[in-house]
C-alpha cells in the first residue's frame, strides 16, 4: 500500500475517478498542462487529454455554471476554484442554482458535482487565499460539505463526493497538503459522507474539529494528557451532514466539549455544533461549551497570521476552563 501525502491523495482520488468512470471529468484555471496551482492535478492531461482535464478561463462563475451544465445533462464534473477566496463570484451559482436543482425539478435533472477548493490559513498566502468561510456553505440546504484531513480520507471523500447525486463541496487544508504521509489503498475506495473519525478516545473533554486543525487538537490533547486530563478528539470529515450521533455519544460521556476552528467565531460552524450539544446533551454537560476560533476580522497577512489562528496556548486554556468551571 503506498504512501501518499494529502494532495498525493486528491490526485491518486481524480486519477482513480477519470480511469473508472468514463462520466467523471476536471475543469478549472490551469488543472490540465500546468497540474494546478498545487500540482492536485499533475499528470492528468497527459492522461485524459484536454476533453476530459479541461483549462478554464480565470472565471470562477463560468466554472461552476459550465459543471452545472454538465452534471445536468449526465457527467460528473470537478471544479477546481484555486482558492477558497476566489469562490465568491460563483456563489450565486452555487446557491441558486447548483443547490436548488434536484428540488427545482423533483428529482428530474442530476445535480452531481463536485466543487474543490484549498481552504485555510498558515502558508503565508496574500489576501484572500486563507478564507475559511465553510458556514456559508454549510447553511445552504442542498449542498454537502466535507473536510479530509488525511491522506486516506483526502482520496476516499473525493470519491465518494464524486459519486454523491447532490453537490459537494470538498474543501482541502492547504496546511496540511504535504505535511506528512499516509498509506493510501490503490483503486476505488469510499469514505462515507456524513460520518465523522474518533482520532483517539478520551474520558474527561472532547475536543472536535477538522482539516488541518486535526493535528493541533492531538497536540493540545497529548499536552492535556501530560498534565492529567484525558481528552477524546473527534474529526468532523463532514461538515453537512453532520455525524450528530458521535458527537452527542461523546460529549455525553466527557460532559465537556472544546470546538476548533479556523474561521472566525461570529456565526461559525462552531456556534451550531454548541447549540445541538446544549439542545441534546445539556443534562450531561459540566460546564458550558468553549469554542476557539479565528477572530471576527479578515485573515490578517504574514505577521499576524499565527495570532489568528488557534493556537496551542489558546487550546489549551480552554480545556482549562471546562475542567475548572
Amino acid at each position: 500500500m503506498p504512501e501518499k501525502t494529502l494532495i498525493q491523495g486528491i490526485n491518486d482520488g481524480l486519477r482513480t475517478a477519470l480511469t473508472e468512470d468514463p462520466s467523471t471529468l476536471v475543469l478549472g484555471e490551469d488543472v490540465g498542462k500546468n497540474g494546478g496551482v498545487f500540482r492536485a492535478t499533475e499528470g492528468l492531461w497527459e492522461m485524459f487529454g484536454d476533453h476530459r482535464v479541461i483549462d478554464t478561463p480565470l472565471a470562477e462563475a463560468g466554472i461552476v455554471g459550465a459543471a452545472i451544465g454538465m452534471a445536468i445533462n449526465g457527467l460528473r464534473p470537478v471544479a477546481e476554484i484555486q482558492f477558497m477566496g476566489f469562490i465568491y463570484p460563483a456563489f450565486e451559482q452555487i446557491v441558486t442554482h447548483a443547490a436548488r436543482l434536484r428540488t427545482r425539478t423533483q428529482g428530474q435533472y442530476p445535480a452531481s458535482l463536485v466543487i474543490r477548493a484549498p481552504y485555510g490559513g498558515g502558508i503565508r498566502a496574500p489576501e484572500l487565499h486563507s478564507d475559511s468561510t465553510e458556514s456559508l456553505f454549510v447553511h445552504t440546504p442542498g449542498l454537502k460539505v466535507v473536510v479530509p484531513s488525511t491522506p486516506y480520507d483526502a482520496k476516499g471523500l473525493l470519491l465518494a463526493a464524486i459519486q454523491d447525486p447532490d453537490p459537494v463541496i470538498y474543501l482541502e487544508p492547504m496546511k496540511i497538503y504535504r505535511s506528512f504521509r499516509q498509506d493510501v489503498p490503490k483503486g476505488w475506495f469510499e469514505v462515507p459522507i456524513g460520518k465523522a473519525r474518533k482520532v483517539q478516545t478520551g474520558e474527561d473533554v472532547t475536543l472536535i474539529t477538522w482539516g488541518s486543525m486535526v493535528s493541533m487538537a492531538e497536540k493540545a490533547a497529548q499536552t492535556a494528557l501530560d498534565q492529567g486530563i484525558s481528552c477524546e478528539v473527534l474529526d468532523l470529515r463532514s461538515l453537512y451532514p453532520l455525524d450528530e450521533e458521535m458527537i452527542i455519544t461523546s460529549v455525553k460521556k466527557t460532559g465537556r466539549a472544546v470546538i476548533i476552528h479556523e474561521a472566525p467565531k461570529t456565526a461559525g460552524l462552531g456556534a451550531e455544533l454548541a447549540a445541538r450539544i446544549h439542545e441534546l446533551a445539556f443534562l450531561w454537560m459540566e460546564s458550558p461549551v468553549e469554542r476557539v476560533t479565528g477572530y471576527d476580522v479578515p485573515v490578517p497577512m504574514f505577521a499576524l497570521e499565527d495570532d489568528f489562528r488557534p493556537s496551542l496556548q489558546r487550546i489549551d486554556r480552554a480545556i482549562h476552563r471546562v475542567m475548572t468551571f
